[in-house]
Formats: C-alpha cells, sequence, structure tokens
C-alpha cells in the first residue's frame, strides 16, 4: 500500500506543476495592461506606474515572476491583489462557505443519486426505473441558471420552503437550496452511472455464485454488488467535486452566496490577476488533492489496483 501511495504523490506532482504553469501563463500572458486596468480611466504618473510594476514583479521576465510566485507558494504566501487585500484571508473567509456548499451537493447527490440507481438497477425496465431514466434526462438537459432561478422562484418565493437568497451568517438551512440546484446537475449522471453499474456487476460470477451459495439478497446487494458498483461512481464524484468548488460561481451569484466563486467573478470582472491566478491554482491543488485520495479510496474499494504495476 506505501508503495501504491508514493506511485501516486509523485503522478500529481507533474500535474501540479504543469497546471500552475499554464494558469500563470493564460492569465498574465493575455493582451493588456493590468496596473493601466487599475486605475480606469484615470492614468497613474511614472512614479506609481514604476511602483506598481516592482511590486507585482511586473518588471520582471516572465519565468522569473513564475519562479518567484512559485515561492511564495511553496511558502503559504498567495500574494496580495490589486486592491491591496492579502489573498489568504480573502480565501480564509470565502474558501469555509463553498466548501460547506459543494460538501452539501456532494452528500445529497451522492445519498439521493446512489439509492435511485441502485433501486434502478435493481428492477430494470420497471416503472421505476423508467421514470428515474425520464426525471435524470430533463434534469441533465436544464442549464444551471435556469434550474437555479426556477427552484429560487417556486421553492423560495412561491411556496416559501426555503430562503430564497442567503442570509448574513450564512446558516446551513440557507444554503440547502443552492445545494440542492448544484445537487440536481450533478444528480443524473449518478443515477445513470450506479444504474448501469449495478447491471454490470449483478451478471458477474461471483454474484451470481454468492446467490448459489445460499446467501442472502440482504448481504448480496450491499457487500458484493453496491460496493464492486461504487468504483466508477466515486471516480465520478470526485470530478463533481472540483466542478462543484470551481463552477458554482452562477449558483453563487444568483443566491448571493459569499463564496470563493463570487469573489473568483468578481477578480475577472476587475482584471486583478494576482487574484485570479492565486484562487485558481488553490482550486487546482483542491483538486488534484481530491483526486489523489479517490486514487486511494480504490486500493481499499478494490485490493486488486493497488497491485498493479
Amino acid at each position: 500500500m506505501t508503495g501504491y501511495i508514493l506511485r501516486r504523490l509523485l503522478q500529481a506532482i507533474p500535474v501540479f506543476l504543469g497546471a500552475t504553469f499554464l494558469i500563470f501563463s493564460m492569465v498574465f500572458l493575455l493582451p493588456g495592461d493590468p496596473i493601466l486596468a487599475l486605475f480606469g480611466d484615470k492614468t497613474p504618473t511614472d512614479a506609481q506606474y514604476a511602483a506598481l510594476q516592482a511590486e507585482y514583479h511586473l518588471d520582471q521576465p516572465f519565468f522569473t515572476r513564475y519562479l518567484i510566485y512559485l515561492g511564495d507558494l511553496f511558502r503559504g504566501d498567495l500574494g496580495t491583489t490589486f486592491r491591496g487585500q492579502e489573498v489568504n484571508d480573502i480565501l480564509l473567509r470565502t474558501f469555509p462557505v463553498t466548501l460547506r456548499l459543494a460538501l452539501l451537493a456532494i452528500v445529497l447527490q451522492l445519498v439521493f443519486g446512489v439509492a435511485v440507481g441502485l433501486i434502478a438497477g435493481l428492477r430494470k425496465n420497471s416503472a421505476f426505473d423508467h421514470v428515474s431514466m425520464l426525471i435524470s434526462l430533463v434534469l441533465i438537459s436544464l442549464p444551471v441558471f435556469v434550474l437555479a432561478f426556477i427552484a429560487q422562484f417556486f421553492l423560495g418565493i412561491q411556496l416559501g420552503i426555503f430562503r430564497p437568497t442567503v442570509s448574513r451568517g450564512v446558516p446551513w438551512e440557507d444554503l440547502l437550496l443552492p445545494a440542492i440546484v448544484l445537487a440536481a446537475l450533478n444528480f443524473a449522471y449518478v443515477v445513470r452511472l450506479t444504474r448501469a453499474s449495478v447491471i454490470e456487476t449483478r451478471q458477474q460470477d461471483f454474484v451470481r455464485m454468492a446467490f448459489g451459495k445460499g446467501l442472502p439478497t440482504r448481504r448480496v446487494i450491499p457487500v458484493h454488488v453496491l460496493r464492486n458498483s461504487l468504483i466508477p461512481v466515486t471516480t465520478n464524484l470526485a470530478a463533481d467535486f472540483g466542478i462543484l468548488i470551481v463552477g458554482a460561481t452562477v449558483t453563487e451569484g444568483i443566491f448571493n452566496v459569499p463564496g470563493v466563486g463570487n469573489e473568483l467573478f468578481g477578480a475577472i470582472q476587475r482584471h486583478d490577476a494576482p487574484e485570479i491566478v492565486s484562487i485558481v491554482t488553490v482550486l487546482v491543488v483542491i483538486y488534484v488533492l481530491v483526486n489523489l485520495l479517490i486514487d486511494l479510496l480504490y486500493g481499499v474499494l478494490d485490493p486488486r489496483i493497488r497491485y498493479v504495476k
């Protein structure tokens, strides 16, 4: 198991370096002058312009700036925005909100998606199976902003079941409606993936042997069928977690959630390159770590994976 963990850690290093270099390149090599954009319609003096260039290392060659950025990153310093705020402080304020939202959405789509997919797979071609596939198809077809506005209007305003926007302090109950919206989009994929995996697993010889040995259904289904069916589902959930963290920008904006997505969207509008690079880099690191944990979880769900060279 130790060798398996080390191999996965070594594979994560080039992914991290390549991703950070691409992010840094795409933001800082874009045409335009970020210093002039900071001043808007005003024109900075030569002294102001030179001071800001020196402060943000914009007077250095590109690769030198990238190495400086990596050095600061490994020291835990994410830099300062053009507004003079520490990115570390911004993330400490906004990231816990987005993390709570993403975790709540993951739990909702995992519990309900796996449950519905398991029942649909065990009852293939039944009425429940057809209805669940139809609902999942509808959810896949709806864009996130459409589903968010529909849920906000009917569940938040008309019926009053949830608060239409997140209140100050961001309590858990206020995050439930945006979490349902985020979970609903990936719920359809979890249902379909679980259903297909359950149908395939039930046809395997070891499942037939378990039934042939007289094991009860209440043991065969969770231990042999569900456990082996969860491997592709966990892969999907790993990707979903990164998508939820990064892609919650629209949902956070609609429901007024003070999270990382809202902050990143504002930084893009302000052309605040240091903040954009730092936030996206943190999101990439989280995505890589989550996928690393999922790889390690494979070894728990299927011990054969640990011994593949």
